[in-house]
């Protein structure tokens, strides 16, 4: 007779992504079940108070490792060995649900587009049809679009606490599909909108089947896809080496795609200028979250043992990246193009801290360790990105959104509060002294340089003043231009957006003056449980 053993599902560490699965899957009843007057009201409420919840959950399971008061309890790895509940987990939890929080505000914005949200009336409606025009002259909303981004955000909660490859790929699945969805469905410039969310669903098509055929690999190789069993296998050196090589080369494609580094960034300016720009800001500080942790968990747990082999691509990678980034923003003429390719060199920055050392035992007392790092640099630019694309919305003309660097010319005469903040957050982006960017950068360079990466610190160094130019030039053009004739104007937000923008301002100004304690907390508990 068979004997049936239940898994042991560890219910409280998995609260929080089990709170935003719930809100996620009770959007979808609304949808069907509440009347369409209704619906706007009940999905942000219902969004909002979810994520709240389980922000409070995930500090309330935080607080068990016991951060601020004598011995870090190390984690523990739940659900039968499918995800890693530990400090940097649990951290890149907050900030994931942080930024969904701060999400779920900008989709909910009204007052910038009369009425209504920045977001497509009928997805379905061709554009430039009659449909079209009769959904927007109805003032039809896509209130789906907030459950759409709860399942995001459980996918992103899951990427970076898996512990197994089979978990990684599914999480990466549940986060990436509802982000090519959103991207097209933008309220105006429809088709770019569009050209956008086909784009982005191509290419991550494309990477998703280099992750899978690298999982693929792997197994044969280590004859089990637990991070466990891996780091086992690679440290006993068994089964073939080249199987090893080519399986992490793919594991890596699909990966550094998701975090747009190059040579796998084409799609991140295509799809940061077309997508709407509530969207590009919650992805471009929540997806980087994810995909950092995870990259970090799978290359430092599971592929630890074989450092040597992939560091070298390591370097490679980050210098690319810096080098594509900032060279190739100097040449935009469009602010969310702009914003798009600081990204990617900020992906190149960051990629500075993962060829830092592999653990504590491996670096000098007082060093920043890589994890910390990472999750200080991630919490910096989550919040400035966040801000700098939501004050890209409140500068508008009759078409909508004026992205244009000629329509930003002179914005500090019509708006000096406005342009100020944008300058600010630009000045944190670019890593000046007192913004958290400038904490953020040294933070990183250290961890590179504690493990002897200096020569990639140097071009670090290097392309930051690039970046500093271009940033320069936007400040320029909005305080030592005069303004464009019949040009756009800045459209004054609702409470939503304008507290979205004060925060995210806030902490961009605190962790430039204060850094210390946040530092000093992670340096505790940024360290993966194995």
């Amino acid at each position: 007779m068979t004997h049936f053993t239940a898994p042991h599902i560890e219910y409280s560490q998995l609260a929080p992504v089990l709170i935003v699965l719930a809100v996620a899957t009770l959007g979808v009843l609304v949808e069907a079940f509440v009347p369409r007057a209704q619906r706007y009201l009940v999905q942000v409420s219902l969004a909002v108070v979810g994520s709240i919840a389980a922000l409070g959950d995930t500090f309330w399971v935080f607080d068990k490792l016991n951060p601020g008061h004598g011995t870090v309890h190390p984690g523990q790895v739940v659900a039968e060995g499918a995800l890693a509940i530990d400090g940097p987990t649990l951290f890149c939890w907050i900030l994931v649900l942080g930024f969904a929080v701060m999400g779920v505000l900008l989709f909910a914005e009204r007052r910038l587009e009369g009425g209504v949200t920045a977001f497509a009336g009928q997805a379905s409606a061709l554009p430039g049809t009659d449909a079209e025009r009769i959904a927007s002259t109805q003032g039809m909303e896509h209130t789906e679009v907030f459950p759409l981004l709860m399942f995001a955000v459980s996918g992103m909660m899951i990427f970076p606490a898996a512990n197994d490859l089979i978990t990684v790929f599914v999480a990466l699945e549940v986060l990436s599909l509802p982000l090519y969805l959103l991207c097209g469905l933008a309220r105006r410039r429809r088709l770019l909108s569009q050209e956008a969310a086909m784009k982005y669903f191509m290419l991550g098509a494309f990477s998703s089947g280099f992750f899978v055929y690298g999982l693929a690999l792997v197994y044969g190789y280590a004859g089990s896809l637990g991070y466990a069993q891996i780091a086992a296998a690679v440290a006993g050196k068994t089964g073939s080496h080249g199987l090893l090589l080519i399986g992490m080369g793919m594991l890596a494609v699909g990966m550094f795609f998701k975090i747009g580094a190059a040579p796998f960034q084409a799609w991140v300016p295509d799809v940061y200028q077309g997508a709407p720009t509530a969207v590009t800001a919650f992805m471009a500080a929540g997806t980087k979250v994810a995909g950092f942790g995870a990259l970090f968990r799978l290359f430092y747990v599971a592929f630890g043992g074989a450092r040597t082999d992939w560091l070298p691509v390591a370097w490679a990678v980050a210098i690319l990246t810096m080098v594509v980034g900032s060279v190739l923003a100097l040449a935009q003429t469009d602010v969310k193009r702009l914003l798009a390719y600081s990204s990617i060199a900020h992906t190149g920055f960051i990629l500075t801290a993962f060829l830092g050392a592999r653990s504590l035992a491996d670096i000098g007392p007082g060093n920043i360790q890589p994890v910390q790092a990472l999750l200080f640099y991630l919490t910096t630019y989550g919040l400035t990105n966040i801000a700098a694309f939501a004050i890209v919305t409140l500068v508008r003309d009759s078409s909508g959104e004026a992205t244009s660097f000629t329509a930003w010319t002179g914005l500090g005469r019509k708006s000096p509060l406005v342009a100020g903040a944008f300058s600010f957050l630009l000045l944190g982006l670019a890593g000046i002294p007192l913004t958290s960017g400038f904490i953020g950068k040294w933070a990183v360079f250290a961890s590179a340089m504690s493990a002897g990466a200096w020569p990639v610190v140097v071009i670090a160094v290097l392309g930051s003043a690039a970046a500093a130019f271009f940033y320069a030039r936007i400040i320029v053009l909005m305080f030592f231009h005069d303004p464009v004739a019949d040009g756009p104007s800045v459209v004054l937000p609702s409470i939503l957006t304008s507290g979205v923008i004060t925060v995210c301002v806030a902490g961009t100004v605190v962790l430039g003056l204060v850094p210390g304690p946040l530092l000093d907390l992670l340096g505790r508990v940024a360290v993966f449980i194995r």
